[in-house]
């Protein structure tokens, strides 16, 4: 049980993740999800790039992970692997340009990912 709610807990906070870029544009992770999705019915090639479909399969493998009985570790560890890629870019982008709401959109999803990876194989 522990675990399916730090799956809970790594899907929402890979939702949280803030990004600013030129013109006065920003946007939440969840926002451009629903963008995507939108654009995969009208546009489907405009969204196939592996930087978008891979953080989003990973989130989708975490989804499947909580209709397990005993969510699969492996799968776990790809998911949150794959979500990583785009959290950790935003982290880097947050240190780098040292803008706080970028920095500190991306903290809950590293630090929860970090507890996942500590939890004993078994559970």
């Amino acid at each position: 049980m522990k675990v399916k709610i730090l799956h809970i807990l790594l899907i929402l906070s890979s939702l949280i993740g803030y990004l600013e870029w030129g013109g006065g544009n920003a946007s939440f992770l969840v926002e451009a999800e629903l963008l995507i999705f939108s654009k995969l019915i009208t546009d489907p090639v405009s969204v196939l790039h592996p930087f978008i479909l891979i953080p989003l399969l990973g989130q989708l493998l975490l989804v499947v992970t909580l209709f397990q009985k005993r969510p699969n570790r492996i799968l776990s560890y790809i998911a949150i692997g794959m979500i990583a890629l785009i959290m950790l870019m935003i982290l880097f982008i947050g240190v780098v340009s040292t803008n706080s709401k970028i920095l500190f959109s991306s903290v809950p999803f590293v630090v929860l990912a970090m507890i996942r990876l500590r939890i004993p194989l078994v559970a």
